[in-house]
């Protein structure tokens, strides 16, 4: 090999060899996509923007539009386009986004009053001019007084206060017309590419409404979920109330020592919201079974025992089970369609046995319930799992499947008391950049899986596409069937969690396809100020991720 070039290898098997400093974008032609498709590329599986200058022998592949890391590179993308229409029409306002609703991220500017539906039209076309002048997305490294003196000026107060916790010597910063912001991963080129999304009022504010992956050129009907936005809204409004909204509004709080009074806030406002549903359940009168679903790592099991507490604080006697213990087997389990176990689908769980369970115990019979060993995929049964259900007493049944009236056909309706829980932090990175659901809960199980299942960074993040794709068949769809939601996230866990996750992922290496998530979760962290885990309560839902609960599980 010659000293200046580099080897470049494509998914097609084709290899090349370039000179030093070659930028990508003028090797996309060697693609078999369609360039105008490719929003980004990963180089030795790290995602980089299109025009990266190669430095490495490496391989070389696309990131298109209808990709998940596509469609994320798309979705930050449309946000910094936004954030620059909204700063050249409405300077004196702050933008302030919020959590994900119906292919979308919900936005407010602080102004204190609703946004009016002609300013909502008014950004709305300032973005397709933007679009058509396809302005380039640029990114540049500039000293940390620059940066600084930068964000002021912008008037980005969260992004400025977030640079006095972590104080690089250069800051890199993306820049769109006249309007920057820090970078928090690649992007794409141009504002050409940008051309499918709308504005849609909602609430107080607006939805920017973004293409699905799997249909990248069109938006998809909208589907509301008001209960859980009133959720959000409500922890936001507590947020506020409380001044922390932001990475950078809770590392003030780290770095000033006031740490100890916001954990315990945030633990006791949670808890309130279990003995709220706890009443509800008790002004029912006749609920035998309670019924609580979320995703993976929404916190099913410690929930259903900060639940149990609250029902015994006011006269009931709950008894707890995992649906797990209902799974029929792995030589029963049936596969998806690559022939791996599909442990997230309702036909994992023996739905007759679970039925005829509950009946018997609803009708006074005695009821050996199941266990069911991972290790050797089967169920067993022992003798300390005999149950009855007295007059006083309530059933209380987690796993995914428990919104579905699949699950339990026989049961009476008004026997049952449906709750969803979602892991719905209201912070945000800063006042642009959100902090993903789904993120915060891939994290949570990175540690769990480490700390009890043996289970590395990477094992992980290689199955969590295939959960997403049984949440969004097997959960989501009922989640509007829930008489009750929760939301299980805690405000400082993810600066926890940030102690155990981040060397797990630094262990993910290059030569692994899963290194590029370990990359963006590695970013994605850095922007937290570490918590000691001694700072957790015993009985707090973080206990379930990293150990040291004083549940039993």
């Amino acid at each position: 090999m010659q000293e200046h070039t580099l080897s470049v290898s494509f998914p097609s098997g084709k290899t090349i060899v370039v000179p030093y400093g070659t930028s990508v974008s003028t090797l996309l032609s060697y693609f078999e996509e369609d360039a105008e498709r490719i929003l980004a590329v990963k180089i030795n599986n790290e995602i980089y923007p299109r025009d990266q200058m190669l430095n490495i022998n490496c391989t070389l592949e696309p990131i298109t539009d209808s990709s998940k890391d596509g469609a994320n590179v798309y979705r930050r993308s449309l946000c910094l386009m936004l954030a620059a229409a909204a700063h050249k029409l409405f300077p004196s306002s702050r933008l302030l986004v919020g959590h994900s609703l119906g292919h979308g991220y919900y936005y407010t500017l602080e102004t204190g009053k609703p946004v009016e539906k002609e300013h909502i039209e008014s950004l709305e076309k300032e973005m397709h001019l933007l679009v058509a002048k396809d302005l380039p997305i640029t990114v540049q490294f500039l000293s940390y007084t620059e940066a600084t003196q930068l964000l002021e000026t912008l008037g980005l107060v969260e992004t400025r206060l977030q640079l006095n916790y972590f104080c690089p010597p250069s800051v890199k910063i993306n820049s769109l017309g006249g309007f920057s912001d820090l970078y928090f991963g690649p992007l794409v080129p141009s504002t050409g590419f940008l051309k499918t999304f709308t504005l849609m009022p909602y609430g107080k504010g607006f939805l920017l409404r973004f293409p699905k992956s799997s249909e990248p050129d069109k938006l998809t009907e909208f589907v509301d979920e008001p209960k859980l936005f009133e959720i959000y809204s409500r922890y936001k409004e507590w947020g506020k109330r409380v001044g922390v909204t932001s990475a950078a509004s809770l590392n003030k709080l780290i770095n000033e020592r006031k740490l100890n009074d916001f954990i315990d806030i945030s633990e006791t406002f949670q808890q309130r919201q279990f003995a709220v549903v706890a009443d509800e359940i008790a002004k029912r009168n006749n609920v035998r079974v309670v019924l609580i679903a979320g995703p993976s790592s929404s916190g099913k099991t410690t929930a259903a025992k900060k639940l149990a507490l609250e029902l015994e604080a006011i006269g009931y006697s709950p008894k707890v089970i995992s649906l797990d213990c209902y799974y029929v087997g792995r030589k029963n389990n049936p596969k998806d369609e690559n022939g791996n176990y599909d442990f997230e689908c309702l036909e994992a769980l023996d739905i007759e046995l679970l039925n005829n369970n509950l009946l018997d115990l609803f009708n006074g019979k005695e009821v050996n319930i199941p266990s069911y060993s991972f290790v050797q995929g089967e169920r067993y049964y022992e003798d300390k799992n005999k149950m009855t259900l007295s007059h006083n007493e309530v059933l209380i049944l987690e796993g995914i499947h428990g919104l579905n009236d699949k699950l339990t056909p026989r049961i009476p309706t008004e026997l049952k008391f449906k709750i969803y829980l979602s892991a719905l932090t209201q912070l945000n990175l800063d006042d642009h950049n959100r902090i993903s659901t789904s993120d915060n809960r891939l994290i949570r199980r990175i540690v769990r899986d480490s700390q009890f299942r043996s289970k590395s960074a990477e094992e992980t993040i290689s199955m969590w596409p295939s959960v997403q794709r049984g949440e969004q068949k097997h959960i989501f769809p009922f989640q509007n069937n829930a008489d009750a939601m929760l939301n299980t996230a805690l405000d400082y866990e993810l600066s926890v969690l940030k102690v155990y996750a981040d060397p797990l992922l630094r262990c993910v290496n290059p030569t692994q396809k899963e290194y590029g998530e370990a990359c963006r979760l590695l970013r994605f962290l850095y922007n937290f100020s570490p918590i000691p885990p001694t700072s957790v309560p015993n009985r707090s839902i973080i206990r379930e991720f990293i150990g040291g609960s004083a549940f039993r599980y």
